[in-house]
């Protein structure tokens, strides 16, 4: 079914094209002075994350769901998050360790953009719960790795931004495995 502009126009659509118009913005932000900086960056990434669950409920909740937003959810996702991660890694206030975690997160969203593309329509694959814990935790600690420049206890907030990190890097490893296992038993068919 084409994509009308009606369609396009719905507010969980046009929440997910929020979510993309933000990342200039907050790329920018990033060459703020500190503290404005932490700030900033903070509030532009939380409320782009708090779209990507309220676009979702506003089309299970309305019936608005439409092949475009269903797409582009997952994409503007990927943008958000994959902006937020190399503007923090570049920043240096991770730890050597923790830009694997990184690594690791970064590499399963191409892996499973590439796989859905591959199978471009063939195959359906549902978001599972455990993904969206696993968007929930990487928010959640990029959230609290942005801000945490902004406070005294700034190494406190690293080790536990870090650590959801971390969760959130195994979380895309068990999910991963299972929509590559999925991809591929669908290819062998």
């Amino acid at each position: 079914m084409p994509v009308t502009r009606a369609k396009l126009l719905q507010a969980p659509n046009l929440l997910t094209l929020t979510r993309v118009a933000v990342v200039p913005f907050f790329v920018a932000a990033f060459w703020l002075p500190s503290p404005a900086l932490f700030w900033v960056t903070f509030a532009l990434f939380a409320g782009a994350s708090l779209t990507d669950w309220l676009d979702g409920w506003l089309a299970r909740r309305n019936d608005l769901g439409t092949e475009f937003g269903r797409f582009l959810d997952p994409v503007a996702d990927k943008i958000l998050v994959a902006a937020a991660l190399v503007m923090i890694v570049a920043s240096g206030r991770l730890s050597e360790i923790s830009v694997v975690a990184v690594i690791i997160l970064l590499v399963r969203e191409l892996v499973i953009s590439g796989l859905r593309e591959f199978l471009a329509g063939a195959l359906i694959v549902p978001v599972s719960q455990l993904a969206k814990w696993k968007t929930a935790t990487q928010m959640a600690a990029t959230s609290i790795l942005l801000i945490s420049g902004a406070f005294a206890n700034e190494n406190r907030l690293l080790t536990i931004g870090e650590c959801l990190l971390w969760l959130a890097a195994l979380l895309t490893i068990v999910t991963g495995a299972s929509y590559l296992r999925g991809g591929l038993r669908h290819m062998d068919e």
